[in-house]
């Protein structure tokens, strides 16, 4: 065989891998596909995944996810049946279910977003506007998206998509009023809590004026008990003194001479001009205080 010859085969062979290469495609297991000719369906749906074959360059194939997709809605401003503004932030998930509905209603997945988009924001204007805020903010969420999203699956039917879920991620007052609210709840705290300081101020002053009111009758109780102990002691002195000037009165005034002494003649503090013959001083001219006109007693032999 001559080169020629080889290279024309070579060819022709080439050119047949190219086209079975062409006329294969594989479908996954997340994926469904549509076969065309010449812009027009020849084919059913293919969902199975596997191996498949098509006419090179005269189909085309185009494949679709089956897999959840999610899609995030744009807020909107809603008022409920008490009339009341609320700003709703909510999220969707869908999957296609029929790729040849999907198609020829939406052709792709960016037109299958507008469209779901419009249908479940109208769908959630029409649900919340007969709930009251209170039910769409605490006790009755979960049913109003439950009810949300059965009604949009309902007209999303028609684009060949089924609508998993559709959640509220958030209800909130518009800005203005939420603002207005926070400086209302401000407000009150403010008030409750001047309550409160006032309520403990006015016990503080009742405790302190209870406990300045027990001080002062323990201060009075414990002075009248050191006035009669101090009484009862003075009594006691006066009874010892006096037994003890009846029983010697020669050594009870020298006694008390002595602590006058003591008393009035202190270094520093006492200045006195006196006859050195007064009486004040007869202890110390003489310790038995023996007066002149007394006679001196006789020594003992």
């Amino acid at each position: 065989m001559s080169s020629t010859s080889r290279m024309g085969w070579l060819v022709l062979a080439g050119i047949a891998g190219l086209l079975l290469f062409s006329a294969a495609f594989t479908v996954h297991q997340t994926q469904s596909a549509l076969v065309f000719q010449l812009g027009k369906i020849v084919r059913a749906p293919i969902s199975e995944p596997g191996l498949y074959w098509r006419i090179p360059f005269v189909q085309n194939v185009v494949f679709f996810d089956n897999r959840i997709q999610d899609l995030e809605l744009q807020e909107q401003e809603v008022i409920a049946a008490d009339q009341k503004r609320l700003v709703i932030d909510a999220f969707t998930r869908y999957r296609i279910t029929d790729p040849l509905r999907f198609y020829q209603s939406v052709n792709n997945v960016t037109g299958a977003n507008l469209r779901l988009a419009s249908i479940v924001n109208s769908t959630v204007r029409t649900v919340l506007a007969e709930a009251s805020f209170m039910s769409v903010v605490r006790t009755d969420r979960a049913k109003l998206m439950i009810k949300i999203r059965e009604d949009a699956n309902r007209e999303a039917m028609g684009l060949g998509i089924e609508v998993i879920d559709v959640r509220l991620r958030r209800a909130d007052l518009p800005a203005p009023n939420s603002q207005a609210v926070f400086q209302r709840m401000q407000t009150e705290r403010q008030r409750e809590a001047a309550d409160i300081r006032a309520n403990g101020s006015q016990v503080s002053q009742t405790i302190r004026a209870r406990a300045d009111r027990d001080v002062t009758v323990l201060r009075a109780d414990a002075m009248r008990k050191s006035e009669e102990a101090r009484g009862q002691g003075d009594a006691e002195k006066n009874r010892i003194l006096a037994e003890a000037f009846s029983r010697d009165p020669d050594f009870f005034r020298f006694y008390r001479s002595m602590q006058a002494y003591e008393i009035a003649l202190r270094p520093g503090e006492t200045r006195m001009i006196l006859n050195p013959d007064h009486e004040f001083f007869r202890y110390l001219r003489d310790p038995f205080a023996r007066s002149n006109t007394t006679p001196a007693p006789a020594a003992k032999p």
